[in-house]
């Protein structure tokens, strides 16, 4: 299995670094972007000062397309090495802010086709209106198509492929099934430290007591942690939706099970995965690293209040 970075250049020249010495992608349910850090020989014509895009693939399967956040060579003993660390394209739906207000009769594709326009970011096609998103100052589309996909389907968005936003799973995803001996290791993780206990939200007038929401199980595990809240406009027809979210979100990938195997197979977010105990569940987590002893595939299923 070979690895290969491919760099684009101003004016559509490209390079390709098809000598990796190490690497590490992810992809994860609630992130909405990739992530790649490479390690490699430089190839002849790379200038760090035009390059636009970064492409990584694995035998020939790309698996990330975005822009170089970092791109560094270092020359010694006359070798040539690279670093580049990049996320891809769709990272700048959380940099992109809306303008404040009101929005009614809104869909994920008015929302990513009339809003903003982002290279190479693309969207499933849905023209379904149901609902309405209310934009704080300094709201990013990326929170508003969270909050629209939680209002039609009671989902968070993700990202499939390289860049493509989605709010709905596929119905017929690729399954993959993994014995004990194909496996390198297997396990379980629990995380605490996003989860909180209590959720007071104020009402119209700005007094707290109406709205309260407190997470039975996180109490449980004496984590006494409370969060006050102004009123979430976003969630007016219904303002106790507004603190299940705020749970929701605060418990994500908190519990997961997880496992490792040599190679890639090709795996998507919210693909299904069978191991041990594991049967038929949805991917929520992808990481890839490889180095000298070669390609490792690490897949996590969460089991929180959106996953599984």
């Amino acid at each position: 299995m070979t690895a290969e970075v491919l760099f684009i250049h101003t004016g559509g020249r490209f390079t390709m670094a098809d000598t990796v010495l190490s690497f590490r992608f992810i992809k994860e349910a609630y992130t909405p972007y990739t992530e790649l850090e490479a390690v490699f020989s430089v190839p002849d014509g790379l200038d760090t000062g035009t390059v636009t895009e970064v492409m990584f693939s694995l035998s020939s399967r790309l698996i990330h397309h975005g822009i170089a956040d970092r791109l560094t060579v270092t020359e010694k003993d006359g070798c040539r090495t690279g670093v580049v660390s990049s996320r891809s394209f769709s990272c700048m739906l959380m940099q992109n802010q809306m303008e404040p207000g009101l929005y009614t009769r809104v869909s994920i594709n008015s929302l990513m086709d009339n809003m903003l326009r982002i290279p190479y970011v693309t969207h499933e096609s849905s023209a379904d209106e149901t609902g309405y998103i209310y934009v704080k100052q300094g709201s990013t589309l990326w929170d508003s198509l969270a909050g629209l996909a939680y209002k039609q389907l009671g989902r968070y968005p993700y990202i499939h492929g390289t860049n493509c936003v989605m709010f709905s799973q596929a119905a017929y995803p690729d399954e993959f099934s993994y014995s004990a001996s194909q496996l390198l290791s297997q396990g379980s993780e629990v995380s605490e430290k996003r989860l909180e206990s209590d959720f007071h939200m104020a009402d119209i007038n700005g007094d707290y007591g109406t709205y309260d929401l407190s997470d039975p199980d996180v109490s449980a595990r004496n984590i006494v942690r409370h969060r006050y809240f102004e009123l979430d406009r976003q969630f007016l027809y219904d303002p106790q939706s507004a603190l299940v979210f705020r749970d929701k979100v605060a418990c994500r990938g908190w519990r997961r099970a997880f496992c490792s195997y040599s190679g890639y197979n090709g795996e998507d977010l919210f693909d299904k995965v069978s191991f041990g105990d594991i049967a038929g569940e949805r991917i929520c987590r992808i990481e890839i690293t490889g180095g000298r002893r070669g390609i490792v595939t690490g897949l996590s299923v969460y089991h929180d209040r959106f996953c599984n």
